[in-house]
């Protein structure tokens, strides 16, 4: 269904997050895009709020060389205590997302502090890259915690077997797929209840550090987690997500940023295997 008033893309959650809870359900309008004009390149200087995205010292993603990371034993294992939950699938023309709604989806738990699943989306190829390698595809979980705070872990994707989660959508992305996208419309697809086991498996060891949003406004303080097992999804299933997307948007990767003297620290649970 086709839901017409906005400008060129919209950005869902993963903006949003930068402004109150209270104002979350708020829709904000702006235009960008991964190449030309306003490619990543050309982010910061679209407007004044954007900035940040030349001038932050702290931005996402990053490339996650693995000989220079740093085993921190204080990290903690990701207790994350998602449940079946109602959700939207929208494409913001940008990227496809999976939007949960007043229900809570469940939390996330590090550092001491409760974060809320609040949205997933993908990107394709993948934003970070581990070793210099960009992979097919990523998933980003953003949680936010009561005090506004962000925390987003990713999940990289090499070509192989189907992803179970995808796999739950499927009807519904081929559906988004037909729904009318242009310069003046989203589309939503309501999915209704649907099991979220797939995004909490197991995360025995993976990346941490600080840095932002990979969209404008390219917000800074983010956590982010990198979970360091490589998962599988087929070359189809990243056409699907895909093909509903703006023409400058099929590649929808933000390219690396340079880490200005940050440390990515590793938490693994089997520390004798690093």
């Amino acid at each position: 269904m086709a839901i017409s008033g906005v400008s060129i893309f919209v950005v869902g959650i993963a903006l949003l997050v930068s402004v109150p809870l209270s104002q979350q359900n708020e829709e904000v309008h702006l235009k960008f895009s991964y190449s030309g004009e306003t490619g990543p390149d050309k982010w910061g200087s679209l407007k004044p709020e954007f900035s940040t995205c030349s001038t932050g010292k702290l931005q996402s993603p990053v490339n996650i060389v693995t000989k220079d990371v740093i085993y921190n034993p204080k990290l903690q294992p990701l207790n994350r205590d998602y449940r079946t939950s109602n959700s939207t699938l929208i494409n913001h023309g940008y990227s496809i997302g999976l939007f949960y709604g007043s229900d809570k989806v469940g939390v996330m738990i590090h550092d001491g502090k409760n974060y809320t699943l609040k949205q997933v989306h993908w990107h394709s190829p993948s934003e970070h890259t581990i070793n210099g390698i960009r992979y097919p595809l990523e998933l980003h979980q953003v949680h936010i915690a009561d005090d506004g705070s962000i925390s987003v872990v990713g999940v990289l994707y090499n070509y192989g077997a189907p992803d179970l989660l995808l796999l739950q959508i499927k009807s519904k992305l081929d559906e988004l797929a037909k729904e009318a996208c242009g310069e003046d419309e989203i589309a939503k697809i309501p999915i209704g209840h649907m099991g979220t086991k797939y995004l909490r498996r197991g995360a025995f060891k993976y990346y941490r550090y600080v840095g932002s949003l990979t969209t404008p406004p390219c917000t800074q303080n983010v956590t982010w987690t990198i979970i360091a097992k490589v998962r599988e999804v087929s070359k189809e299933q990243i056409e699907a997500l895909t093909a509903p997307l703006e023409g400058s948007c099929k590649s929808n990767s933000r390219p690396v940023q340079a880490l200005y003297g940050r440390k990515i620290e590793l938490y693994n649970a089997m520390p004798n295997k690093i």
